[in-house]
């Protein structure tokens, strides 16, 4: 009869070793009643303009429009629009079209229906969204960058389905 061996595995060192899986992460808590899941805040020179950029593109309800702020939500998400205070929004110049702030390290990413839709709102708000060949896809999505009213750059998102 022929024994079959199985050969030894070679020792790792501990720098070769496979990485552990991390633990399962909690699953996030519930937000209170009336709160979002998920929130940004932008703070804005001309706060109408931008809270109607983000009404528009986003297809979101006005939850409270005060003079100082205006909060825009949607089920699970909500935008925030603070008029910038009054030191900072003098120092504040807005071209038409703004220059973008594409150097901000971060970005807000939204899931759309429509690029097109999107496209149409923020143009008529005073924002845009890059021509449909600037568009890449990544995990599942097509992403496509967009800028507000006051040059803040904004990633809209749809399913690649």
């Amino acid at each position: 009869a022929v024994k079959h061996v199985t050969p030894a595995k070679p020792r790792r060192t501990p720098s070769q070793a496979p990485k552990a899986k991390p633990a399962a992460a909690a699953a996030a808590p519930a937000p209170a009643p009336g709160l979002a899941h998920t929130a940004v805040v932008v703070y804005a020179k001309d706060k109408d303009r931008v809270a109607e950029f983000y009404r528009q593109t986003l297809e979101l309800e006005v939850a409270e429009w005060e003079d100082s702020f205006t909060i825009l939500t949607a089920p699970g998400v909500e935008v925030s629009v603070i008029r910038a205070p009054e030191a900072l929004a003098r120092q504040l110049t807005i071209a038409s079209p703004p220059a973008l702030r594409e150097e901000t390290p971060i970005k807000a990413s939204f899931l759309v229906a429509s690029f097109e839709s999107v496209r149409e709102a923020a143009a008529a708000t005073g924002g845009g969204l890059k021509p449909p060949e600037a568009a890449w896809s990544w995990r599942g999505a097509v992403h496509l960058d967009g800028y507000d009213p006051e040059g803040n750059v904004v990633q809209f998102r749809r399913s690649a389905g």
